[in-house]
């Protein structure tokens, strides 16, 4: 994925979201996590107290998740509406695997290209901030497919508009989408997506489908 997310779908909002790529690539880095203090003698680490914490998404709906197309068509759908439409996110929980990642990249005034990783609550949050008060509405133009095994990965091309019927698309970009099944359901993994701009047009073969 997204939106003039603060990340910018999917996209992405999303997925696009857009803006908000080129808007958070610009923005602040990952403050890295302060040194852990090494235990003592009489306290010694706990592998079960050190794990990162589970937090197990909603149910999706089977229809969203039998196949890459109809989970590609959820993410896109879910974070798509007019300014003020709440968005369903629980359905757009439920497409993500615990620990998935949105990885918004783009370069900085300064320069530098830079990508600002967020967790989906955090693409939640800003999500519905920035759809309180402008319409975004994203899809996919195109999907290139790729899959071993339990493993997938798709460049998703994408548009986004702040309304349905605009013309033209406010923003372009591609979505690398990395998915896994589990021999039930699809997942989303990880979402990296990259606004298209004057120094880099999307190429032509990015707008043709194309299943391995």
């Amino acid at each position: 994925m997204k939106a003039k997310m603060v990340m910018p779908v999917l996209c992405c909002v999303l997925l696009s979201a857009a803006s908000a790529g080129r808007a958070n690539a610009q923005g602040t880095q990952t403050t890295p996590p302060a040194e852990a203090k090494p235990a003592t003698a009489a306290t010694p680490a706990s592998p079960a107290t050190s794990a990162r914490p589970t937090t197990m998404p909603p149910a999706a709906a089977p229809a969203d998740v039998e196949s890459i197309d109809a989970i590609l068509a959820a993410l896109y759908g879910v974070i798509s509406g007019p300014a003020g439409q709440p968005r369903n996110l629980d359905r757009f929980r439920s497409l993500f695997i615990d620990g998935a990642r949105l990885i918004p990249t783009g370069r900085r005034p300064t320069g530098e290209v830079a990508a600002r990783v967020l967790g989906v609550e955090e693409f939640v949050n800003s999500l519905t901030r920035n759809t309180q008060t402008q319409g975004f509405f994203e899809k996919s133009v195109a999907d290139r497919i790729e899959r071993f095994g339990h493993i997938a990965h798709v460049f998703s091309t994408y548009e986004a508009r702040h309304n349905a019927d605009d013309k033209r698309p406010f923003i372009r970009g591609i979505n690398s989408i990395q998915l896994m099944n589990d021999g039930k359901r699809w997942w989303i993994v990880t979402i990296y997506w990259q606004a298209e701009d004057t120094d880099n047009p999307i190429p032509a073969k990015y707008f043709e489908s194309q299943k391995d």
